[in-house]
């Protein structure tokens, strides 16, 4: 037995002597340089750690899937709910986003984490085509920022058109006092004639409508009101109480901007948790083929190595034998 063992030990040192080809493997050049001359083991070592690491992230890419579905369950009803909030003014002063107007502000919506494919890339694409298209001489567009992504894309090329930047929105559930404190700022810190908010409206686990919603301040109303139109029809109704027709429009501006804003935030994270599914899914799909794979390269080297033992097993016994 210990005659064998020798043997063995020999045959290793002498094998770099005996081949003077490498033997070949599935693995990179790259991993390959890492051994040292001699030490077939390793190659095998470093396969089963990359095994180790890919079943590592498919655990963690199943845990996020499950997580994100959970959360969806938990906001879709609420989004669905919330669109009868903004339903009524569609119906009683419609959606123009054609108005053309000279102070444009574009609330953009997007999600704080990332890991949830292009929803927020898409967003900030619409956001910035808005500002293009209203732009002119006498024109102005600025931006209204919720979410750290939209914050980090847009803050690049648009920062001096920056108003208001909104984080972390998410970090509690949302309600619809919540939104409308936040939306009570925005109008009080930014001068406008048209509020286009723009989001991703949820369809279904696999697929989000981008979607840009338009609010236009009471003045541009009433301007559009005189000219005809679908909101011509605002004259056709009657004022109780004491409020003039524009501490109407004020009032219905407002609360109008604030149920658009509710619908979308709710919307949207609907839209970020589905895409967050999809993602994880694609993930965990890619470790699994990965992972079987590498299997594979791991079956194929760790043969390769025990053949090559056995060849040199063989070869010294019948030299010391001849």
């Amino acid at each position: 037995m210990s005659a064998m063992s020798a043997l063995r030990r020999e045959g290793r040192r002498l094998a770099p002597l005996i081949h003077s080809q490498p033997i070949p493997s599935p693995l990179t050049s790259s991993s390959l340089d890492q051994a040292p001359i001699g030490a077939r083991s390793i190659s095998t070592q470093i396969v089963r750690n990359r095994m180790k690491s890919v079943k590592n992230i498919q655990k963690i890419t199943k845990a996020m899937k499950m997580v994100a579905a959970s959360k969806l369950r938990a906001i879709q009803t609420r989004a669905e709910n919330s669109r009868g909030l903004w339903q009524p003014f569609t119906a009683l002063l419609g959606d123009t986003p054609s108005v053309d107007v000279k102070k444009n502000v574009v609330v953009t919506i997007s999600s704080d984490k990332g890991l949830c494919g292009g929803i927020n890339s898409t967003s900030v694409k619409i956001s910035r085509g808005l500002g293009r298209l209203n732009s002119g001489p006498d024109k102005e567009t600025k931006y209204v920022i919720l979410g750290e992504k939209a914050k980090a894309q847009l803050i690049r090329d648009s920062k001096k058109d920056i108003e208001i930047i909104i984080t972390e929105l998410q970090k509690n559930p949302l309600n619809y006092t919540q939104v409308s404190v936040l939306a009570d700022d925005i109008l009080k810190n930014v001068e406008y004639d048209a509020l286009r908010i723009v989001f991703n409206k949820f369809q279904s686990v696999v697929s989000f409508l981008p979607t840009v919603s338009t609010v236009l301040s009471p003045e541009i109303v009433e301007r559009e009101a005189e000219a005809g139109g679908k909101l011509g029809e605002l004259d056709s109704y009657e004022i109780e109480g004491g409020d003039t027709k524009s501490e109407i429009l004020q009032n219905l501006a407002e609360f109008q901007f604030s149920c658009v804003m509710f619908n979308a935030v709710l919307e949207n994270a609907c839209s970020e948790q589905g895409a967050r599914m999809s993602a994880m899914d694609s993930s965990s799909r890619n470790a699994g083929d990965m992972l079987d794979r590498l299997t594979l390269t791991y079956n194929r080297t760790r043969q390769a190595s025990i053949t090559t033992e056995l060849i040199e097993i063989i070869s010294g016994a019948s030299a010391l034998t001849g």
